[in-house]
């Protein structure tokens, strides 16, 4: 039988996503598997102390997943991409031990895996830009510095939403995001807040919205770290590195 034309399709087949997006899409698996054992931390449960198990197994087969998806990349060894290797191979096994662990020492051992993932997602783009040039389609839009910062903040798992007396408030851990750029990457379909999915802020505190990136914005924010920077005009402040860490603030 002849394969139809991609035209004569009944349906939209989604193209695969990059390595870069596979690296930020497992960077959001571990923020979703990090909150649910948050919560079940919090709630002191003891039903189930092996519940996290499954999930991690599943992380970890989805990073050894990642790893070959940069492999297959074939690009020159260099000491970051090494480096950036060995971190996704390091955190397949942390993943698969925690399975093994209790929930206490199992949120342990997966707690810096977003960050980690982000950045050697971060590496893997840079060194495609590097060894073969910006190969990326240019996005709809583009990102503009405070944007980009948030959804870089947001894909770390760093950014969560809550209400209180009828306002709205925001409260992140590095870098600065404030609601109006939340409200601002909502509206362009970049980002999401997921209702009380994430951990209360205090003991017996709401359990809280986390902020998670949507289909698009993972688009975007891997298409504006896998191109060249651009030349911003005088007078522009540039996104912050990603791998800058300041004290823990908030805003509103």
């Amino acid at each position: 039988m002849t394969t139809p034309p991609a035209e004569g399709l009944l349906f939209h087949v989604a193209a695969p996503p990059t390595p870069v997006e596979r690296l930020m899409l497992l960077a959001d698996q571990y923020v979703q598997h990090n909150d649910t054992l948050d919560r079940l931390l919090q709630a002191r449960s003891q039903s189930q102390p092996d519940v996290h198990a499954a999930s991690a197994q599943q992380l970890a087969a989805a990073t050894r997943t990642a790893i070959k998806a940069v492999t297959d990349e074939r690009l020159f060894q260099s000491h970051e991409l090494s480096d950036a290797v060995v971190r996704l191979q390091q955190l397949a096994f942390l993943s698969s031990a925690s399975a093994d662990h209790r929930l206490p020492m199992a949120r342990t051992l997966t707690a810096l895996a977003p960050e980690a993932a982000m950045g050697c997602a971060d590496t893997l783009a840079h060194e495609i830009r590097r060894r073969r040039g910006s190969t990326s389609d240019a996005p709809d839009h583009r990102l503009t510095a405070t944007h980009r910062t948030a959804l870089w903040e947001i894909a770390c798992g760093n950014v969560v939403a809550t209400r209180s007396l009828g306002r709205q408030y925001v409260h992140y851990r590095d870098e600065r995001v404030l609601i109006g750029t939340l409200r601002s990457l909502e509206a362009n379909g970049l980002a999401e807040r997921v209702p009380q999915s994430a951990p209360s802020a205090y003991v017996d505190g709401p359990l809280q919205d986390r902020v998670r990136l949507t289909p698009a914005g993972t688009t975007a924010l891997a298409a504006a770290i896998s191109s060249p920077p651009a030349s911003r005009a005088p007078g522009t402040t540039p996104a912050p590195a990603p791998t800058a860490a300041k004290t823990a603030t908030r805003s509103r």
